[in-house]
Formats: C-alpha cells, sequence, structure tokens
C-alpha cells in the first residue's frame, strides 16, 4: 500500500521504523482517518515533547499561540505567575508555561486518564505541575491565583468536526449551551479564585468570541476584554485582563 497523500515524508518515515512489519496496517488505519498524532505516540508542543494516545486530546498547534500570547501578557503585566489550567488534558499548556516561565502551575481536568497522562508528560519534561482530578462543574478552588488560563470543550454538540476527531475523547471536544458551557462556569467560579490584578486567557471557537464577551463583561465590567486571532487570521484566543 502507497503512503496517503495527507501524511508527511517525515512521519511517514517514522512510522515505517516504529511499525516494519505491519505498514499496510498502519496505512489502512490512517485512511480511516485514525490520527497521526496517536500513531507515534507523541506531538512537539511549544518546543516540548508531549505524549499523547486516546486518553487525551491531540494539543493542536493554534493552542501553542494561546500559550504564546499567555506568556507576552504576564510579562507586559509584569506578574509573579501564580497560574491554574483548567481542562488540562496531556498537560501540555501547563508544562509549557511552567519551563517558559519557571514557575509552578497548578492543572485540573475531570478524567483521571488525562491526568495520568499529564503526570508521565510533566516528568518527562522536568515541568513544575500538580495536577488535580476535579470537575470545575462540582468544585471549589480555595487557592488564589492570578492566571486562569483554558482550552476547554468547547465545540458544539451539532458542529461539523475533522472525521479523525471522533478517535479523542469526547468530553474534550464538545460543549453545551451552544459551546459556552464552560467559559460560563470558569468565569462564574472566577470570582472566589483570582486575585485583584489577574488574567484570564481563552482559547475560543472562531465563532464565540463576542457572546463571551457578553458574559464576561456581566461578571468584569471593568476589565480589558482582548479577542485575538489565530495564524489562520481566525478569532482563536479571549483575555481578560485587570491591571
Amino acid at each position: 500500500m502507497d503512503k496517503p497523500n495527507f501524511i508527511s515524508d517525515l512521519d511517514f518515515n517514522i512510522l515505517k521504523k516504529m511499525y516494519p512489519n505491519n505498514i499496510n496496517e498502519i496505512i489502512e488505519k490512517l485512511n480511516n482517518n485514525y490520527p497521526v498524532q496517536y500513531l507515534i505516540g507523541n506531538v512537539n508542543f511549544y518546543g516540548y515533547q508531549i505524549d499523547v494516545d486516546e486518553r487525551v486530546l491531540i494539543p493542536r498547534f493554534e493552542t501553542e499561540g494561546l500559550v504564546d500570547e499567555t506568556i507576552k501578557i504576564i510579562k507586559q503585566l509584569n506578574l509573579v505567575p501564580k497560574i491554574i489550567d483548567i481542562c488540562t488534558g496531556s498537560g501540555a499548556i501547563a508544562i509549557a508555561l511552567s519551563k517558559e516561565l519557571k514557575c509552578h502551575v497548578t492543572a485540573l481536568d475531570i478524567s483521571k486518564d488525562a491526568i495520568d497522562v499529564a503526570v508521565e508528560n510533566t516528568i518527562k519534561n522536568d515541568a513544575d505541575v500538580n495536577y488535580l482530578i476535579r470537575d470545575i462543574k462540582n468544585c471549589d478552588i480555595k487557592e488564589k491565583y492570578n492566571v486562569i488560563i483554558s482550552n476547554p470543550p468547547y465545540v458544539k454538540k451539532n458542529a461539523i468536526v475533522d472525521p479523525k476527531t471522533k478517535y479523542e475523547p469526547q468530553k474534550a471536544l464538545y460543549a453545551d449551551d451552544n459551546g459556552l458551557e464552560f467559559y460560563k462556569i470558569i468565569l462564574d467560579k472566577s470570582l472566589n479564585m483570582l486575585e485583584e490584578r489577574f488574567l484570564i486567557a481563552f482559547e475560543i471557537g472562531e465563532d464565540e468570541g463576542l457572546d463571551i464577551v457578553s458574559y464576561a463583561k456581566k461578571i468584569y465590567p471593568y476589565s480589558n476584554m482582548i479577542i485575538k486571532n489565530d495564524l489562520n487570521n481566525r478569532e482563536r484566543y479571549l483575555f481578560i485582563v485587570n491591571d
């Protein structure tokens, strides 16, 4: 069987080395939309190797933009970062921030399976992250932070998605309330979690920004709301800044 056109030569050469005796079976999986990242077993995220399998969502390139912009704003605000990453998944965001800012990060996720992967990634990358298995809908966070970051589930239940996502944990993708469910929950809970000067950093769906801003302004009417585009010029990030 031939290499599928949508797979890079680099990735295919890796797969041939990993699966020399059953490469045809691997090609068949690829042709059935199985993610190449799961077959290889890791991705490069912000320069760090993050292991992935079906227990976690595959970190996307767009999310590197969230990390990059968050680091810039933290430095602009001259914050000594006290960060919580909500819906951490593989730990990619928390690990990158911990390493780049040389700080401790708290991260939580509802999935024990995801936390298991994240812990392994944290050890591998020698990052300073403490993980909590928590359902953000039903938990109280006692500590105070000055940075909340989250790439929560935000895909609308009826959205047309890449067929590859069927192999990823569905709870990490889809949200109720037209995709806004977790933004509202996090914003509601943030009031009791944040110090006076703070940053909230969200990855968002490309048509969700104005709705999230509208809700956020009810809670933080005097804070600065900044929507930024990703490299494909789609609205992808929302930053709420109280300086």
